[in-house]
């Protein structure tokens, strides 16, 4: 499947299927570029990284260099690292940056190119189901120590390759962790993609083939739409952090790593839509929803001496906060999301009842 964004600065396809990395070398001969550099993580190296080179052009020079798996890459000195890589390397402005692996390197890989020579080319090659999300759009970024994605930039991928054969040995806990922005896409957009995952999607394990591959084309459609209204988050875009409010607090206090990205988006879900049924009136049968979620493995992890103080000062400095008030995407109904200034008393209130798990 080949999917078209189009936004005010680039159009590019997203390639979604098996083998479409065979489509990499051509796409890389159109463009004439000078050099490669790929940017990988650990586990992805050792899994596939044999793979990708082989389907790169042997004209082409090649480098590539091994960052942390996970968040542990977006910190600034493997920034700086990859940085000084391009220019001993000898990348100049004609040069490409490929992006392989989770989401966590395609943030890392795309904030070097946005930033290298004032930005250079980069194409994503993801290797997560999380990555449906996180490599379409031109989001960028590392991490401060107190809060996730607050150093970045827009920068448009070249193209995303993105083949489904690499998901084939992602571990339980991955398909999990990128299932839930999948899960998101849905709740903010399409009601009946909703119907649809929670019909067919009764384990982890139903979360692969032709299923998997008509979500994520679904996922990857509804972003492109979004992003081709509001490329830099002026408006609409902001509803694609439904969850990651007090997602990013969780996996902030968990310590990036130890608790994922989506497992933890998926409690910051849960907290929206309590929200929303409280100040939006939200039709929805949420007990229903967290039985669904924890048949699936999800676990609604809020770590106990997590307290709202802290959860509220994290909250102030979201990128949708304004002038020190939380901001929270919600739901008038699915697929009709909204923008909402929080009472911190309702916030406290939900969130205590989130720690105790009452979602009746």
């Amino acid at each position: 499947m080949n999917i078209m964004v189009k936004t005010s600065s680039k159009t590019y396809p997203v390639m979604i299927g098996p083998q479409v990395i065979d489509e990499l070398a051509k796409l890389i001969r159109e463009n004439q570029y000078t050099k490669l550099l790929v940017i990988s993580d650990q586990t992805v190296s050792r899994l596939h990284l044999d793979t990708l080179i082989q389907s790169l052009p042997a004209e082409v020079e090649t480098d590539h260099t091994i960052v942390h798996s996970g968040e542990m890459a977006k910190q600034f000195s493997v920034y700086e690292h990859c940085l000084s890589y391009a220019l001993e390397r000898g990348l100049d402005r004609k040069s490409c940056i490929l992006a392989f692996g989770g989401g966590a390197v395609g943030d890392l890989s795309g904030f070097v190119a946005a930033t290298y020579m004032r930005g250079i080319p980069f194409i994503q090659v993801p290797t997560t189901i999380l990555a449906h999300d996180s490599a379409v759009g031109g989001k960028t970024a590392i991490n401060l120590p107190e809060a996730k994605n607050m150093v970045g930039a827009f920068h448009q991928p070249d193209a995303v390759i993105y083949d489904t054969d690499f998901l084939t040995t992602l571990p339980e806990q991955e398909v999990r962790s990128g299932f839930a922005e999948a899960v998101k896409h849905a709740l903010i957009a399409d009601a009946g993609l909703l119907d649809y995952i929670m019909e067919h999607i009764h384990s982890i394990e139903d979360v692969s083939g032709k299923r998997l591959q008509y979500i994520l084309a679904k996922g990857v459609q509804i972003k492109a739409g979004i992003v081709e209204k509001d490329e830099k988050e002026a408006g609409l875009r902001a509803v694609l952090n439904f969850g990651h409010t007090l997602g990013h607090v969780i996996e902030a206090a968990g310590g990036y790593g130890k608790v994922t990205h989506g497992e933890s988006v998926m409690t910051g879900m849960v907290y929206a839509l309590m929200l929303s049924i409280e100040l939006e009136g939200l039709d929805f049968p949420l007990k229903k929803y967290v039985e669904w979620s924890e048949r699936l493995g999800y676990r609604f992890y809020v770590p106990e001496n997590l307290a709202f103080d802290t959860v509220m000062s994290a909250m102030r400095k979201d990128k949708k906060s304004h002038a020190g008030t939380p901001r929270f995407v919600l739901l008038e109904s699915v697929g009709q999301p909204v923008i909402r200034e929080v009472e911190a008393a309702l916030l406290e209130t939900v969130y205590q009842k989130i720690k105790k798990r009452m979602f009746s």
